[in-house]
């Protein structure tokens, strides 16, 4: 009887401790397992990439790009496709330089009417452009640095695509699902803020506290089985 006193308090408190935490554990699995990786991520909202090739019979030789753009060092150089064209890709003193692979000109920043062609192109779905934001910084959802635009769509997700304001590139899909998605990840790994470290020590304490409610639970059950056992023998 003592032991089953002693179990049933290391239960009870327990319980009090990390019951909640389980419970948000069983409603984001729940939540993770219902709803399609795909649909989180926005991939059925997704054209397929329309980039072309890239003639390189078309492309300005790297060193006439950079004389052209002024640039005298370059530490590195990437010939790349874009939704705007071939473009170069320099980096000259710590800084990233876009040039376009055909002009040899830099690439000016798009404005918002491109941005919106660019990023219906890149949509699939009856739903119109919402909105086109220029946003000075990166939203922390993007998981971007800097500048880019972002277009919201009318959808009942309300999918949302972040473009690189110098070439025009998707860098992100967000939406309505993907935020309800995240929420549930955040609560379900204990990083509330950031939602990316799995391994923290939170969570690992909460997970040993789960192991030890789930241990004594077991332990419980087996005594009250022994004992009814032992009851209905004697009592037979």
């Amino acid at each position: 009887m003592k032991l089953l006193r002693v179990g049933l308090q290391v239960h009870k408190w327990v319980a009090l401790l990390i019951g909640v935490q389980v419970i948000l554990w069983v409603c984001g699995g729940l939540v993770m397992s219902a709803i399609p990786i795909e649909i989180v991520r926005s991939e059925h909202r997704a054209a397929k990439p329309t980039v072309a090739p890239i003639d390189v019979t078309s492309v300005t030789p790297l060193a006439d790009a950079a004389r052209r753009a002024g640039i005298g060092d370059v530490t590195t150089a990437r010939l790349a496709a874009s939704p705007l064209g071939p473009i170069w890709v320099l980096e000259s003193g710590g800084a990233v330089v876009r040039i376009d692979a055909r002009s040899g000109q830099r690439l000016a920043a798009i404005d918002r009417m491109r941005a919106l062609v660019l990023a219906e192109a890149a949509y699939v779905g009856d739903a119109h452009a919402r909105s086109v934001t220029l946003l000075a910084k990166a939203p922390a959802e993007t998981g971007k640095t800097g500048p880019l635009w972002r277009v919201v769509f009318g959808d009942w997700e309300g999918t949302t695509l972040y473009l690189s304001p110098d070439t025009g590139e998707v860098v992100s899909r967000r939406s309505n699902v993907w935020r309800f998605y995240d929420f549930f990840w955040r609560l379900h790994i204990m990083d509330w803020p950031n939602g990316e470290n799995f391994n923290n020590p939170l969570l690992i304490a909460a997970a040993i506290a789960a192991m030890t409610l789930a241990m004594s639970g077991a332990t419980l059950l087996v005594i009250r089985l022994r004992r009814d056992v032992t009851r209905s023998a004697g009592g037979t």
